[in-house]
This record gives structure tokens, sequence and C-alpha cells, in this order.
């Protein structure tokens, strides 16, 4: 198995610069990773490093509140912040708190013996999900202090399957799981894995921390201008079509809308533009005017959607029609009632459990949204519970830093 992985790994490695040559994603993915050991170069041989990767951008918002008590508790080591997904890396390729910020090498067994070796990590963070055969094998090798930090597993995964055995193997590279349900403890016991607590999802607490943070935006409050808003959020072009038709068909003089897309490039942009029929103004064009008299701000930026949603009387996350829902949590702890399309939502425990909570609404179709927004516009009271339903339950999920905190501090 080993033996095949490694070929499939050799022809990627060939085919995906041809690919780059044709797709702009592929292009950051394979140029980005030729920069990865130059990067490395500023971690000396007597540093003392935590390793901590991500995914992408979901999964290092699970490591930030690991990362800030690291640097609040550990300040001797230096912080190695690694991404596989150039999503993740353009947006927080400048993250102060890291030493170096860079890409995870591809998986092949030269350069991650090289990485390990470079970086030599007192410990190594695996955030939620990604099991790199290769990677786990090295850092087993080379008796790397290994964990996962909510975790989440699922037993259609290849682990729990009768042809798992190669990556039940890799788990050992783990020293501990601490993992986000108790489906996922009794999942890995099921595979004779003992070393698992359930901690929870680190997420809540960096959403929790959000709500002491000074949150006011002086031109999204002009704009707002004490007006009932929607705030929708992470929205790709399926989501926007359903928004759209309800915007250009409300008759509504006091309801706003601030739309932040997940694609930002101008073009797409001004298609979204486009496409609405009320008062329209860009971010990158709100300087020197009259917000309030606008009733749609597209947000043609990045940075500011965490912010922003402390200003909506009802959220709209996007994601859950095209590639998989964004974060519903950052729109919840605000306390406000949550909305999101498609059925891209199931690997995320939070979606699912706000649906039991009935304080989100998932929306298919023009109709569905239309009717949520004019009763949600319409009921005040609902609004209350909902969003107030969202906030006890972030409430109530906080804690998953602290246990995990713990453990480090017991190891390093």
């Amino acid at each position: 198995m080993s033996l095949l992985y490694n070929l499939l790994l050799f022809k990627a490695s060939i085919l995906l610069p041809i690919v780059a040559l044709f797709n702009k994603k592929i292009k950051l993915f394979v140029d980005g990773r030729k920069e990865t050991f130059s990067k490395l170069n500023a971690i000396k041989a007597n540093n003392k490093v935590v390793w901590i990767h991500a995914a992408s951008l979901g999964e290092f918002e699970q490591a930030r509140p690991i990362i800030e008590e690291l640097k609040k508790n550990h300040a001797a080591y230096k912080i190695v912040v690694t991404f596989f997904s150039p999503s993740g890396y353009e947006i927080r390729k400048n993250y102060t708190l890291a030493n170096v910020v860079c890409y995870l090498p591809f998986d092949n067994p030269s350069k991650v013996k090289k990485f390990i070796k470079q970086i030599h990590p007192d410990l190594a963070i695996i955030i939620k999900y990604e099991f790199w055969p290769n990677l786990l094998s090295e850092l087993k090798r080379t008796n790397t202090k290994t964990i996962l930090v909510s975790g989440i597993f699922r037993k259609k995964q290849s682990f729990f399957k009768w042809y798992g055995g190669f990556m039940r193997k890799k788990l050992e590279a783990f020293n501990f799981f601490f993992v986000q349900n108790e489906t996922s403890k009794n999942l890995l016991n099921s595979i004779g894995y003992k070393n698992v607590t359930v901690s929870g999802d680190t997420r809540f607490d960096r959403v929790y921390e959000i709500l002491q943070q000074d949150n006011s935006i002086e031109f999204i409050e002009e704009f707002k201008n004490n007006t009932y808003t929607v705030v929708a959020g992470s929205t790709w072009k399926e989501d926007e079509e359903l928004l759209v038709d309800y915007i250009n068909n409300s008759t509504s003089k006091n309801e706003k809308f601030i739309i932040a897309p997940h694609n930002i490039k101008p073009n797409q942009i001004q298609e979204l533009r486009n496409s609405i029929l009320k008062k329209t103004i860009l971010f990158s064009e709100k300087d020197n005017v009259n917000l309030k008299e606008y009733q749609v701000f597209i947000i043609d930026t990045i940075g500011l959607l965490t912010k922003i949603y402390s200003y909506a009387d009802v959220a709209y996350v996007g994601g859950g029609l095209k590639t998989g829902l964004h974060n519903v949590l950052e729109p919840a702890t605000y306390g406000v009632p949550v909305i999101f399309g498609g059925n891209k939502y199931q690997k995320f425990k939070e979606a699912t459990d706000l649906l039991t909570l009935k304080s989100v609404t998932i929306v298919t179709n023009k109709k569905e949204l239309t009717d949520i927004f004019v009763s949600l516009k319409s009921n005040e009271n609902l609004r209350l519970e909902m969003g107030k339903t969202n906030a006890a339950y972030i409430e109530n999920n906080k804690g998953a830093t602290t246990t995990i905190m713990n453990y480090i501090n017991n190891i390093l």
C-alpha cells in the first residue's frame, strides 16, 4: 500500500505543475511550496519549536486559541504554522503570532524528512483531520510528540473499514487525540486507540473571545443607520442568486443588506453588483460618500466579516450550496438568527447541533429564502429567541482550549 501511495504521489507531482499553467489556485499551491524550505531557514538548530498544521482557514481558526495561549505561556518557543490550501495561506501568511507561516511540503518521503529535520518540533499539533501518511510515519520515526486538536472522525473514513489497516497504523503517530464529540472517541476506541478525550471544538473559544473585543466599524455603523440589516457572509455565486432575488423583489425601504463574498475578484464583484437593482456601494468606493443613502453594501475586501456580523439582525452564511458551509459560529456568537443554503453542512457538528436547536434555518431555493427572511423581519420575538439560543450554544460549548493547554503545559 505504501508503494502504491508513493507512486500516486509521484504522478501527482508531475501533473500538478502542468495543471498550474491553467489554474490559478493550483499555481499558488505549486509555487508557494517552492518557498517553504527557504522560509524555514528562520528556525535555528537551538530553537525550541511548536509546529501547528491547519489544512485551510477554518482549521486555522481552530488553531488560533492554542497559538495565543502558547505565546502567553511558552514564549521561548518558536511557532511554525503550515497550510495545505492556498485559501488559508494567502489570507494568513502574515499572521504576526507565528515566527514562520508556510505551505506544508508535498507528502513524499524525502520532503517530509527534510521538513521535520529542519523544524525539529518539540510538539506537533495537527488540526482536525489532516492525515498525511508519510508525514505521520516521519513523526513516529523521530518520536516527535504529536497531538490532534479538534479532531472529528466518521464511520465512513478508511480508518474504520476492513481495508483501512494502512491508515489505521499511521494514527500511531499521535500521542493524544482531542476530539469534538463522543462519536469520534468511540470510533477511535473501536480500533484500539484509547488515548482520546472529548475536549470539544476550540473554535467556540475563538468566537467567544470575539465578544470581548471592540467590534465597532464606523463606516458600517453609518451605512446601517439603525436600520434592520441582513449580513450575508462568505457567499458564493449560488448563494448570491438566492439573495439577489430577494433583494431585488423586496419592497421594504427599512431593510439593508451587507454582502461579503467569498471570492472578491473584481470581475465577480462587478457581476454581483450589476445583478442588484437597489442602490449599491462597494467597500472600495465608500470614502467621501453618504453611506446612509445606500441599501446594499458589498464588501470587496477581506478581514472584516467577523466584526461586520455584530451589526446583523439576521445572518446568512454561504458555502452550503457550493463546496461546504462556512463558519456559522461567528454570527451565532452575537446572538443573531442564522440562515444557510444547501445540504453541504453534515460535516460540521455545530450546524447539525443548531439545526436540532432550531436556531438556524436551511434554505434550498428562492422561495424558502424569501419565506424565512420575511418571517424573521416581521417577527422580532422569533429573531430574539433564535439569537438567544445561538449565543447560549456558544457559551455552553467553550472550554476546549483550557483542556488542551493543560495537557500541553505538562509536556513542554
